[in-house]
């Protein structure tokens, strides 16, 4: 008993130590945050609208809009995405798609976003992260970072995730954690991403769930020394989101994020 009180305590410790650690490669104030403070439409300075209903490489169903209160509106300090069930544009149901492509690309450092999670079979919303410059080439050679993505019909249950040349859905082999979130769906979570020169952790509330360390083979395994972007969006369907059908009644459906933000690594080169 003492001993396996005495082996706690020291995880306990090197766990602590680990976190003041990583703490530490981080800068303190924001280098680059959306916190939703003024209502309206998103704010153009930072993001740009993807535009389009072309099922986005994964057969979505839904028409990504710009510049639609109805599908992407700032109130109340939250930023709310929502899927409507509307024929447009040949799509039966809209939604919006948000970057910050050439208005906010970064390499390297700390990537938080706080959001409430939409409900119902069918919808897929997703933070994450694509190249800026592809100068690896096309998915997946230069690379993707999932922050945070959940699927309606598996309640509660939240992915983090990286996909490459040699790790990705595709062939299998993607690099990939899940986590059950109580009340992801009811409630506000802190969903985190850690990117260095050496690994990218994945982290909810503050609890690591994910690593993936820089094997150092090259671009097929690493392609994570370019810049990347931040991308929010709520999908309908899909290959993943509508792998067990869409149930209509879900919608309209709101992915609610209340800010975005990014912390500096402090040993660029």
């Amino acid at each position: 008993m003492i001993a396996a009180l005495l082996l706690f305590k020291l995880s306990c410790c090197l766990f602590q130590a680990d976190t003041a650690h990583r703490d530490e490669l981080f800068g303190k104030t924001p280098v680059w945050a959306d916190e939703f403070n003024i209502d309206g439409l998103p704010d153009t300075t930072k993001w740009r609208y993807d535009v389009g209903g072309n099922g986005w490489g994964n057969h979505e169903l839904e028409y990504y809009t710009a510049h639609r209160p109805e599908n992407a509106r700032v109130k109340d300090g939250m930023l709310t995405i929502t899927a409507v069930k509307e024929p447009f544009q040949g799509s039966a149901y809209t939604s919006a798609r948000l970057a910050s492509r050439h208005k906010g690309d970064f390499l390297y450092g700390r990537f938080e976003v706080r959001a409430k999670l939409p409900a119902g079979k069918g919808t897929w919303p997703a933070a994450w992260m694509l190249p800026s410059d592809w100068e690896y080439g096309g998915w997946p050679a230069s690379g993707e970072i999932d922050i945070m993505e959940h699927v309606g019909y598996d309640p509660d249950v939240v992915h983090i995730s990286i996909h490459t040349q040699a790790y990705n859905h595709r062939i299998g082999t993607q690099k990939t954690a899940t986590l059950k979130v109580d009340g992801a769906t009811t409630g506000f979570h802190l969903y985190r991403v850690d990117w260095t020169p050496s690994d990218i952790r994945g982290f909810v509330d503050n609890r690591q769930i994910f690593v993936f360390n820089n094997e150092k083979t090259g671009s097929a395994t690493w392609p994570f020394d370019k810049r990347f972007h931040w991308l929010l969006n709520l999908a309908v369907g899909g290959d993943w989101g509508g792998a067990k059908g869409v149930d209509d009644s879900a919608f309209p459906a709101n992915f609610v994020i209340d800010y975005v933000r990014v912390y500096p690594f402090k040993f660029q080169q």
